[in-house]
């Protein structure tokens, strides 16, 4: 007979205790809690044989968010796939920007809302992958009208998955980044392209390796997508719009270059909580 804790005490010298405990409790359908609670209950053979199959798939390297299905994120729960790039917590700083993102022309006014006149009333969301920014901003702005675009039509089923299971109302199109938004401008435009440069030894290794390539790398110096984006941005930007990029730890300089090219202007980046520029943008006067 085996129990759950020694079944997660096996388990843990080639996992950290945490990964563990997630991976039983996929299996199991049970939170940690309930298994903190039972762990002198036995498995079966069928669970444990599940159990060690996860472990050892871990172990090879595979993502635990791709092994239970779903990834935390801005305190929702979003399904993933390797369809799609995992959320991450440096990317909540992208709807934390977002959120506080204050606009003129297009806003629109909420009954009660002491930024009455100043919240965006038309954003989008480009290379949604999971949809977890656009549908963040559309459950936080709930009078908001989002509309979210990616090239991958895989991606798009899991962003409607998430989409009807939290209940939020977005738009989804099938769209090379603005290509399929002719003559439509926003009041906010943000975007997580990749920008991972296409020889970084990073891609090869760890969770990087199993998720969509397109997602992560851009180009000899990973800003082929983000240039891209901010050249077209403007022609689809209301006055006083706004767009807010996600970009790599050593890219600041050059999207401040690039947002200022376009015409945009208040340009500013933000760091992460180790104090390095995440995210940048700038606003159509």
């Amino acid at each position: 007979m085996i129990t759950l804790a020694a079944a997660l005490a096996a388990a843990r010298f080639r996992l950290p205790a945490s990964e563990a405990r997630l991976l039983l409790g996929q299996v199991l359908g049970q939170p940690a809690a309930w298994l903190i609670a039972h762990d002198d209950e036995a498995l079966d053979e069928d669970e444990l044989l599940n159990f060690a199959s996860l472990v050892a798939r871990r172990a090879g390297g595979e993502p635990v968010a791709y092994l239970v299905g779903f990834r935390e994120w801005f305190g929702r729960e979003f399904t993933v796939s390797p369809a799609v790039l995992i959320p991450r917590p440096e990317t909540e700083l992208l709807v934390d920007i977002a959120l506080k993102a204050r606009v003129g022309a297009g806003s629109l006014c909420a009954p009660g809302n002491p930024f009455c006149g100043q919240v965006p009333a038309r954003i989008l969301d480009l290379g949604t992958g999971s949809g977890c920014i656009a549908i963040t901003l559309a459950l936080e702005f709930p009078q908001a009208q989002v509309t979210a675009v990616d090239a991958s039509a895989a991606a798009l089923t899991v962003a409607r998955g998430n989409a009807d299971r939290l209940g939020a109302s977005v738009r989804l199109l099938q769209s090379d980044w603005f290509d399929r938004l002719a003559g439509e401008r926003f009041d906010l435009i943000v975007a997580n392209p990749p920008y991972i440069t296409a020889t970084d030894p990073h891609l090869a290794a760890g969770d990087l390796r199993h998720e969509p390539g397109a997602a992560l790398s851009s180009g000899a110096d990973g800003l082929d997508a983000i240039r891209r984006i901010i050249a077209d941005a403007p022609a689809h930007l209301a006055t006083g719009g706004q767009l807010w990029l996600e970009h790599g730890y050593d890219q600041a300089e050059a999207v401040h270059e690039l947002l200022a090219a376009a015409g945009l202007v208040g340009i500013e980046g933000h760091p992460d909580i180790a104090g390095i520029v995440r995210v940048s943008g700038g606003r159509l006067r």
